[in-house]
């Protein structure tokens, strides 16, 4: 996985980083994630969840072999990373580091073999949805899972840095 000693602080090809608007009424608000009629070339969503990290906490650096993920950052205060690390990619070596979240409400689609993390910096736990391309662990849940972790790594040239 070295190699890259000095990412590029870029943009990554294939990578979709969107504003969400929001909806607003006396009822509270409605964010749309996806929609048919608004291609992004992403495949369309195969499941869909929602994950809530504590305060202080991060998620990843993993990345994914086949697996495409939109990602909605609408709640709390996160900083997210994205790598790419794709070999035959036309911006090898660049990273991204953007803010993303209750005030920044943001779609995030990552293709596979674009490293991924995300940090909640906010001071409490926040919500983040994702609406990935494939089943976690295939049909029935028996298949390998897609993932390839970095976040254990004592080497990993993937450090979340920055802003």
């Amino acid at each position: 996985m070295g190699g890259f000693p000095n990412w590029v602080d870029a943009s990554i090809r294939d990578v979709t980083v969107r504003d969400m608007k929001t909806f607003r009424d006396e009822r509270g608000w409605l964010m749309e994630i996806f929609r048919r009629d608004e291609p992004d070339g992403a495949a369309a969503p195969a499941m869909g969840y929602v994950s809530l990290t504590h305060a202080g906490v991060a998620r990843g650096p993993h990345e994914h072999r086949q697996q495409t993920d939109r990602f909605a950052f609408f709640d709390g205060l996160y900083t997210v990373f994205l790598w790419d690390a794709r070999q035959t990619s036309p911006t090898l070596g660049n990273r991204m580091v953007f803010r993303a979240g209750q005030r920044a409400p943001r779609l995030v689609i990552i293709p596979p073999g674009v490293v991924h993390a995300y940090r909640n910096d906010g001071d409490t736990d926040a919500l983040v949805t994702n609406f990935p391309d494939t089943l976690y662990a295939g049909e029935g849940k028996r298949e390998k899972v897609d993932e390839i972790r970095h976040e254990d790594l004592d080497d990993s040239p993937f450090r979340m840095e920055g802003p």
